[in-house]
């Protein structure tokens, strides 16, 4: 990528267009010209900052929901270790995708260059955001689903469990006006993967639902995301449960 003339570059050519009209005009011209190169001095200083509030000002403008990300794709394994790997590939993607097309144009010098301070700053807003607390799930899978359906049922959805046998891979089966959901409960501490997304898949066959949603506490595997992509089952986190729409859903199918 072809990037900005360099500052010794540009202060040359602008004193050797300052010497040459000096020579015309004389002391006048040297003095101009000493006072742009002061300014392109100081705007060269200034440009570090400017990057920075650029990339803050675009951050902060999607804060909510980077700080929900953050806390979906974040949790704690067996072993009590914080698992970020997620959390890091949807801090770059957004980087890549929403913040660095309104940079290029203006800082194409930094974009690789400062790219480990820009995914600072995103990280910072993130952290920075002022979300609900967020009630800690049950441990058991049986409570983890009763939670969950709480939480459907508080959205306006009329929900019920499915049986313990047969339930042919839904946990909950939720509707809402002419919509009919099924949903897959996973609390797990490890990132939830391809076969919950085809229990989902084929619930939705056999209970002829509309929609079909894999809930997990954790995040889900690049491979789950690429499934669910291609055979439309919403990939969610409890915390959406609560504010979940008809329209949510069927995007995805």
């Amino acid at each position: 990528m072809p990037g900005r003339p360099s500052l010794v570059a540009r202060l040359f050519w602008a004193s050797v267009a300052g010497l040459a009209l000096g020579l015309v005009y004389g002391p006048p011209a040297l003095v101009a010209t000493a006072a742009g190169l002061g300014l392109v001095l100081l705007r060269h200083i200034g440009r570090p900052g400017r990057f920075r509030s650029r990339v803050r000002r675009i951050a902060r403008r999607h804060a909510e929901t980077l700080a929900l990300r953050r806390r979906q794709e974040c949790f704690v394994d067996a072993y009590g270790n914080e698992i970020r790997d997620s959390w890091l590939r949807e801090r770059d993607y957004f980087l890549d995708r929403t913040v660095l097309p309104q940079l290029e144009a203006r800082f194409p010098d930094y974009v690789v260059a400062r790219r480990p301070e820009a995914l600072a700053i995103v990280e910072a807003v993130a952290e920075a955001a002022d979300l609900p607390e967020e009630d800690a799930p049950p441990e058991d899978g049986i409570g983890y689903e009763q939670f969950c359906l709480g939480r459907l049922k508080a959205a306006g959805w009329r929900a019920h469990p499915t049986p313990a046998s047969g339930d042919q891979g839904a946990d909950i089966v939720a509707t809402r006006g002419r919509t009919r959901l099924v949903v897959q409960c996973k609390r797990y501490g490890k990132p939830v993967g391809n076969a919950a997304v085809q229990e989902a898949a084929a619930a939705r066959r056999y209970w002829e639902a509309d929609a079909a949603a894999v809930v997990s506490n954790a995040g889900f595997t690049p491979a789950a995301r690429k499934l669910a992509a291609a055979t439309g089952v919403a990939l969610l986190h409890h915390d959406a449960l609560g504010t979940l729409a008809e329209a949510d859903l069927l995007a995805e199918a």
